[in-house]
Parts: C-alpha cells; structure tokens; sequence
C-alpha cells in the first residue's frame, strides 16, 4: 500500500493530510532512509521511523466563563452556546470567548490545537456545538464534517412570508467590498447547499427550520438573504428591523430590543469519535426567540381577529 495509508492505518489519531504533510517535509525514514513521497509502495514488513510533533500555538489564557454543558464524556463535549460568546479569539476579541473558557474548565485542552474546537458558530447565533477532549477525537470530527455525516439543524426566523420549504444551491465567498461580509459567488465562491422548510407563519414573518450539507462562514445568513428572506435581526444581510403596520406594543418593544439575528442551532448528530455510535442531542430556543416567537404569535393572532 501507500505509504501515507500506511502510517495512517497505525497512527489512527492523526488525518491523512497531516501525515502527507510530514512525509512531504522529511519527516519519516523507510529502513532508515528519509522518504519524501506519499505514494512510495510499502509491504508492511518495513521499519518506519515518524519523527514529527503537531505544534500546538495557544496565545489564549483561561478565563472562567460559564459553559452550558449538555452532554460530556472522555472523547467529546456538547456545548449549548449563549448569545455573545464569541467562538475564537481574533482581532478585537482577544478575551472573553468559548476557547477561553474551556481552558479554564478542561485545562488538558491546551495538548489539542484550537482547544478541540472542530466547528464554529457566529457571536450571536445560539445553539449546539461539539468539542473534541482528545487529538484523535478532533481528527475523527474533522474527517466527519468534511464527508458530511454530521448534521446540524437550526431554527430561524425570517423577512417575508414563505409559503413552502426548498433547497439552495449557491456558492459563497467573501463579500467584494465588506471585510467581515460573505456573499453568493458565482465566481470564486465555494459550493454551499442550505435546506429549509415552513414550521410557521406571522405577519410578514416565517419560522423555518434549516439542514447544513455544508458549512461555509455565515452561510444560512447568506442564503436566507440571498433569496429575500433575510432572517430577523441580522443588520449585516437585511438591515434595520422592519416592524409590521399597526404592530402590538408588545412586539415593537421585543423587536427593537432584538439585537441579533435570529437563528439557533437546535440539533446536532453525529458518530461517536470512539464508539461509532450515532448520537444526537437537541435543546430548545433560547429566551429570547421563546419571548420573539410568543409575541409574534400574538400579534398575527390578534390581527386575524
């Protein structure tokens, strides 16, 4: 077999990519001889010497900051995020964020690259994510998210009233002249596919529920905008809320204190890690889309009267 398939075959905790990498840059001995090519065909009855170590760059520090735990095991962590908890450090947000605090709470996190960090989502979007606790945890998530067998589920509400659920199919890449932006790119963007569905309708709102096959930065944001049904609160991809006429004073006072968009990643599934077993966790929305959709429900109501 291939060399890289066969240090891989042993050393189940590391990619394929990452053993590429390390034969590439000289790395691994083949009966004492450095082997600089992939493909080189083993027997399996060589001796193959690895000498490579993942750095691992933490410029974060600890922080205690509360994790809402919803499920945890000596593999993987399953995290309800809260709205402003920013996922990474970056710029303008060197502290106060999610990898700060498992630090804090799970200090062996800081032998695993981005403290088992595997997937993101936006500072104000809510909801699931999943943390690996070991190397070969990370690398197996990895492996998974990228061949699509995890499935991430989210509710949402949008502008405008959708009468029936769809698939789309655009590509994104970043915004032409927004820094922070994504946009559609029919040109240099990556493929992206969103699927949603109808669960309820408003006055010239929609609560829908969305499938990731793909997860492109801000994609369902870009999407839902892209098709004119910006979702709820996101100033970025559908500007300032737009009240419905004759609103009730309940909904204008939630909707002006709105100050996100509404989207939260209500269920996650996934193969375990170690196990292989399929596992899937889900929470309800948060207080803030709870109230939102209360009094949206209440001014359609009361209008239909």
């Amino acid at each position: 077999m291939r060399l890289d398939a066969g240090i891989a075959a042993v050393l189940e905790q590391y990619s394929r990519t990452k053993i590429k990498e390390w034969i590439l840059d000289g790395h691994v001995k083949v009966d004492g001889e450095v082997i600089t090519d992939p493909a080189h065909l083993i027997t399996g009855y060589e001796f193959v010497d690895v000498e490579a170590q993942i750095p691992v760059i933490l410029t974060s520090v600890p922080e205690d900051i509360p994790i809402n735990v919803v499920y945890e095991d000596d593999d993987i962590i399953i995290i309800n995020k809260p709205k402003d908890l920013v996922v990474h450090p970056g710029a303008g947000n060197p502290r106060g964020t999610l990898m700060n605090a498992l630090l804090f709470h799970y200090p062996e996190l800081n032998k695993i690259p981005r403290a088992g960090i595997v997937h993101r989502l936006d500072k104000d979007t809510t909801g699931l994510m999943v943390v690996a606790k070991t190397l070969a945890a990370q690398t197996a998530l990895v492996e998974q998210l990228q061949s699509k067998t995890v499935t991430r589920e989210y509710e949402a509400i949008a502008y405008g009233l959708m009468t029936k659920g769809g698939t789309i199919r655009e590509p994104i890449g970043r915004h032409p002249t927004k820094r922070t932006a994504m946009a559609v790119d029919h040109k240099n963007g990556k493929p992206a596919v969103t699927l949603f569905r109808v669960m309820e309708t408003y006055r010239n709102y929609t609560r829908i529920r969305l499938r990731l096959e793909t997860g492109r930065t801000h994609q369902i944001r870009v999407h839902m905008s892209y098709i004119a049904h910006p979702l709820l609160g996101d100033v970025m991809y559908g500007g300032q809320i737009r009240l419905p006429k004759n609103a009730l004073p309940e909904l204008v006072e939630v909707m002006r204190a709105f100050k996100r968009q509404a989207l939260h990643a209500v269920k996650l599934s996934l193969e375990h890690p170690t196990t292989g077993e399929t596992m899937t966790w889900e929470v309800p929305l948060p207080e803030d889309m709870t109230k939102l959709v209360q009094v949206l429900q209440e001014d359609r109501d009361l209008q239909s009267k």
